[in-house]
Order: structure tokens, then sequence, then C-alpha cells
């Protein structure tokens, strides 16, 4: 077979990268979301992680491995919102511009951290587009030609999705071997680096991704053996609202992930309700996705190790608001 994008000792690399850059999130546990379940539950709480969500691993990893040319070009992104925050953030670090790509209905808590992440960096703006009619990924291809940008895509990547990973070998680290993993799916960046990270360090370890019911394109993907197009979805998990699996992701989905589930939007509302009562967190609805399906009984686990990646936890307070209330 073809060699996957990444391997294990990339993945060890950028953890000596992210090293005091990217925190190291928490593992939580809930003695009531154990007794709902029948498992042992280990949440990894990237919602926690700088500018909210485990997107700050992926960019930070690609940006400081930039030339000094790139540096001073500078990068371009497309993204829902939490891709974008890392990208404005990693660039700020890294002192460079950096021009985010963004849809003109994203949550507004994720449009003012971008623009506030920019600040001071001469040449960064945000560029906003219409996700039901235009394509991001041609806007941002001809923003970088025309700009000498270098594009940074928030999944498609070798070096994000590497960097992605770190957050399930952290996870496994800490608490040991895994029987299942569940992962958020939305272009594939996350679950692939998790996965790739989770077979190394945890030899025998199920992962399952979980996306969206009404954008099940990885879904659909893997059950046809190849990648699958589908219109924009209409679901509050705005970070996968992705409309494909990436070419180098799915190939690494293919081989390691044993199968990917789906949930509705009324699954990530309560998911979401739970984390706020009982825990104190507070988790958008994509980073609901894995707990999701376990919590509702979409997957099963009852005497397993589980472990949760919990991606995310960037939305705005007065959507949040209504969506608890929902």
């Amino acid at each position: 077979m073809p060699p996957l994008a990444i391997t294990p000792d990339d993945i060890q690399a950028a953890a000596q990268r992210l090293l005091g850059i990217a925190h190291r999130t928490p593992v939580l546990r809930s003695h009531t979301l154990d007794q709902r379940t029948g498992a042992t539950v280990f949440l990894k709480c990237e919602n926690l992680q700088r500018m909210g969500a485990f997107k700050f691993r992926g960019a930070y990893n690609a940006l400081a491995q930039f030339t000094p040319d790139q540096r001073r070009g500078g990068v371009i992104a497309f993204s829902s919102g939490n891709h974008a925050q890392a990208i404005a953030l990693s660039a700020r670090l890294l002192g460079m511009p950096s021009v985010i790509v963004m849809p003109q209905d994203s949550p507004a808590a994720k449009l003012a951290a971008t623009r506030e992440y920019q600040q001071g960096q001469p040449g960064s703006e945000v560029v906003l587009y219409d996700r039901y009619t235009q394509d991001r990924e041609a806007i941002g291809a001809r923003l970088a030609a025309e700009r000498g940008m270098t594009l940074i895509p928030p999944y498609d990547h070798a070096h994000v999705m590497a960097g992605q990973g770190t957050a399930a070998l952290e996870l496994i680290q800490e608490v040991g071997a895994l029987d299942l993993l569940l992962v958020c799916v939305g272009g594939g960046g996350l679950i692939s680096g998790s996965a790739v990270a989770a077979h190394h360090a945890s030899p025998g370890v199920e992962v399952v991704g979980v996306e969206p019911e009404a954008g099940n394109d990885t879904q659909q993907s893997q059950a046809r053996g190849e990648i699958v197009h589908i219109d924009t979805p209409q679901t509050i998990a705005d970070g996968a609202q992705t409309q494909h699996s990436g070419r180098l992701t799915f190939p690494v989905i293919q081989r390691l992930v044993s199968r990917i589930e789906t949930v509705t939007d009324d699954h990530l509302l309560q998911t979401m309700r739970f984390f706020a009562e009982r825990m104190k967190l507070v988790v958008e609805p994509t980073g609901c996705l894995g707990a999701a399906a376990l919590l509702q009984g979409v997957v099963r686990a009852p005497g397993r190790r589980v472990g949760v990646i919990l991606s995310g936890g960037n939305v705005d307070l007065a959507r949040y608001g209504a969506y608890l209330q929902a």
C-alpha cells in the first residue's frame, strides 16, 4: 500500500515544536457520563486550547516550518472560524501577515477573535464570502497567487494533520491504552492525525469518526471507497460544514478509521447542555460530535476505556444561550 501522508515520527516532531507553545489541555472525567454509558470515558478538552480549539496545533506546526521567504510573504487560509483564529494567532506569534477567508455568516465571536489576533500585523485582513454560493478554495488560491502568500488549508496538509495528531498523543500518554477513540470529522485533519497517533501509542485501539447527520460526506466516501463531494450541509456544527474529505486525509481514514457514525443537531444540543449543566464546560456544537455519539447511544461501549476529543469551545454567546434553551 502507498505510504500515508504522515507518520508517528511526524506527530512526535510536531509535539516538540508545540512544546511550551500550545497548552497541554486537561483530560477530564464525569461520573455521570460513565454511569450513563457504562464506559470509562476520558475527555480531552481541546475547548481549553489556545484560541479555543485543537486547530492551533496544526496551524502553528505548519507555520513554524515556513522558510524565511514564506514568512515574509505571509500566510493565507480559508476557514469557518477555528482554523482562521489558529492561523491568525500563529502568524502573530511568528511575526508574519495573515489573510483569512471566512464565511460572512461565521459566528460573530470567531470573526471578532480572528481580527483581534491580526491586530498589529501589517498586511493582515479578513476577507468575507458566501459559503453557499462561492468556492472558498478558489478564493484562497486566487488571493495566494495574487499576493505571493502561502496557502495553508484547514485540514488537507501534512503539517496540519501532524499537529492535530498531538491531541490524541497527549491523551494516550496521560491515561494509557484505550479501547475506543471518538473524534469529530469535518475535512479529516483531526481524525487522520489522531488515528495515526492512536494506533501507534495504543495498538489495537478502535478509532471511530463522528459527523453531523446532514453532512456525512466522509461516511459516504468510506462506503464508496472514494471521495464524495456534497453541497454545503445545513447543520449547527459549523466546523463540520465541509463538502468533502481531503486528498491526504481520506487515505488515512480509509486505512485506520473503523467507521464513521452520524448524530443529529438535536443530539448536539442535548450534549452541549450536558457539558454546561454537569461539567460547567462550554463546548461548541462541532466539539460535541464525538461525545454526542456516545452520550446519545449512537455508539455503545459498555465496559470499554473510551477517549473523546472535545475539539473546541468557540461559540457566539448569544447563539450559545439559544442553543441551551432549545
